[in-house]
């Protein structure tokens, strides 16, 4: 393995800067991952508890609305409450804007790189105005401290999260021989939605050694699973199925219902080899192409299968393959790649960023990330944003590429940087002599900047 610090840059973190040197080995690397959050600390997002007390607040304001719209009082109800859902879905602006601002200063971009995978892996969403928000304090809760730990304690954190059993719809199944169900005369029933996505997503892979019968049962096993606005994750043995169930070939559980057997169910799915070949195969595909080295592939699945899947040794056994540091750039950035690693590559100013109003923040980024194909934080289903580059490279993505690289050098930076410099110190030894040339025959500084962001080679990583 021949280590490159510009491609570890480009590659495994958030792009080149003209103003924070590359990192200078993998040892670094992992080190750094291993540190203190220090982008978290200086661009906070808030976690899971502090938004689900906005999201009280927006229920009770919202049904202080309904209930006065017949009286006296119905004006200031509807106002009040329209002004802080309008605050309230603004603050989403202002956490995109961190978030944005983490991978433009940081120097540790493998975690923030991390932290978007996994992310992705245990896609979940709020489906509606009240619930949206929480997608930023999942991340800051579930996702981004388990990331160097082992893989069982990430899947139980992020199937714990409410948003998680909010957005399958867990929280609404129970047994059919539940308390529940029982007393209110077999209302309700059973949602295989969790179940599912945990081992055709999350462990086992979509070919994996299940069927349709280990579905029902781990979805018998994990009724129970549930959220409140007011407590966060509870386990409410009224909706749970009493009796054992069997999943896999193992026996969980037993008369009682409890939270235990289902911990111990997600712990064996994440040591099962399958779930070791999926989350290599994942992982190699996201860091190196679509179709990755087999080789590599396999010491990753060795890696995950001899540690019990702790994902800091996977990352050092991905960081040692020498297909990791192939010099070709091959993976397509998805939209939020493509924005952040130009800002970023632009050296934008982190104070004229955080001078950036909701509405700012909206138009000059969220907006584009959706026509570039990326709705952010909006994935059509459960299985996130795709991988394949046959994804982003589209007549209508790339148009939209080409037209943000256009416009928003001459918003994000001013006086706008030499292109030629630019192309070398965004691309290092990758400024081949195409790029160059675009750099340095365009017509105007700003045109030149935006060809230099379109080119393959910054498109790449």
């Amino acid at each position: 393995m021949v280590f490159d610090p510009q491609l570890a840059e480009i590659r495994f973190g958030s792009g080149l800067s003209p103003t924070l040197a590359p990192v200078t080995s993998t040892d670094v690397m992992l080190a750094r991952l291993q540190g203190p959050d220090r982008a978290a600390d200086h661009f906070p997002i808030a976690k899971t508890d502090e938004i689900l007390a906005l999201v009280r607040v927006f229920a009770k304001l919202r049904k202080l609305n309904r209930s006065k719209r017949t009286t006296p009082e119905a004006k200031l109800a509807e106002k009040a409450f329209k002004r802080f859902r309008r605050e309230y879905l603004q603050q989403r602006d202002l956490w995109f804007r961190q978030l944005l601002l983490r991978h433009v200063t940081t120097q540790d971009g493998f975690r923030e790189r991390l932290t978007l995978f996994w992310a992705d892996h245990f896609t979940a969403k709020g489906k509606n105005r009240a619930m949206r928000p929480l997608a930023y304090g999942y991340v800051e809760s579930a996702i981004r401290p388990n990331i160097t730990g082992r893989f069982e304690d990430l899947l139980i954190a992020a199937l714990t999260n409410p948003l998680m059993l909010h957005y399958l719809d867990q929280f609404r199944s129970r047994g059919e021989n539940s308390a529940l169900s029982r007393r209110q005369g077999g209302r309700g029933g059973l949602n295989e939605n969790l179940a599912r996505e945990v081992l055709e997503l999350h462990t086992l892979g979509v070919d994996g050694p299940y069927g349709q019968k280990d579905v029902r049962q781990l979805a018998e096993l994990f009724t129970g699973l549930s959220y409140g606005v007011e407590k966060g994750f509870v386990f409410d043995q009224r909706m749970a199925e009493p009796g054992a169930e069997t999943v896999l070939g193992r026996v969980y559980g037993g008369a009682e219902p409890a939270l235990a057997p289902v911990l111990q169910v997600l712990r064996d799915l994440a040591r099962h080899p399958a779930t070791a070949a999926h989350i290599a195969q994942k992982l190699a595909v996201h860091f190196t192409q679509d179709q990755p080295d087999p080789d590599l592939v396999a010491d990753l699945t060795s890696a995950y299968r001899d540690s019990g899947g702790d994902l800091l040794e996977v990352y050092t056994a991905l960081l040692s393959h020498a297909t990791s540091w192939q010099p070709e750039l091959r993976n397509v950035k998805p939209p939020f790649d493509f924005l952040a690693s130009a800002c970023r590559g632009l050296g934008v100013a982190p104070a004229l960023l955080a001078g950036w109003e909701p509405k700012q923040i909206r138009r000059g980024f969220i907006a584009p990330l959706k026509l570039m194909g990326q709705d952010w934080q909006s994935p059509v289903g459960p299985d996130g944003w795709a991988e394949a580059d046959a994804a982003w490279i589209t007549p209508q993505g790339l148009s939209a590429r080409l037209r943000w690289a256009m416009a928003a050098p001459q918003r994000l930076v001013e006086p706008l940087p030499d292109p030629l410099g630019f192309a070398q110190q965004c691309l290092g030894a990758r400024a081949n002599p195409g790029v160059q040339f675009v750099a340095s025959a365009a017509e105007t500084r700003g045109e030149a900047l935006g060809l230099v962001l379109c080119s393959p080679a910054f498109q790449r990583r």
